[in-house]
C-alpha cells in the first residue's frame, strides 16, 4: 500500500461565510500582535480573493499584496479599509471589558 502524500492545510480554503471569516479574525485582534493580524487578513484577503477585496476596498490590488505580506507594514488606513470591504469594523474595548467578556 502506498503512503498518500497530504495536501498542506490552507486555511483560506476554510473561510467560505462572514461568519466563518469573522471568528478567525476576532482572535488574531484581540490579541493584538500586529504581525497575526497581518497573517490572518492577508489568509482572509486570499479566501475572499485579492482583486475582489482590492476593488471592494479601493486599495490596488499590488498593494493590498504588499501590506498583506509577512514583511508588510501598511498604513492604519489601509487596515481599515480592508476590514471595511470584508462587511466588518473595528471596535474599542476596555481590557477589562474583554476579558470578561471571555469568561462568559
Amino acid at each position: 500500500m502506498k503512503l498518500r502524500e497530504l495536501k498542506e492545510f490552507d486555511a483560506a480554503e476554510a473561510l467560505d461565510d462572514d461568519e466563518t471569516i469573522r471568528r478567525y479574525l476576532s482572535p488574531a485582534f484581540e490579541g493584538g500582535d500586529s504581525r497575526e493580524i497581518l497573517r490572518a487578513l492577508g489568509t482572509v484577503a486570499r479566501a475572499r480573493g485579492m482583486s475582489a477585496l482590492a476593488r471592494e476596498s479601493g486599495v490596488a490590488r499590488e498593494a493590498l499584496y504588499r501590506a498583506l505580506s509577512d514583511s508588510g507594514n501598511p498604513e492604519f488606513a489601509t487596515i481599515v479599509k480592508v476590514v471595511s470591504a470584508l462587511g466588518l469594523r473595528l471596535t474599542l474595548t476596555t481590557h477589562s471589558n474583554a476579558d470578561e467578556a471571555l469568561l462568559d
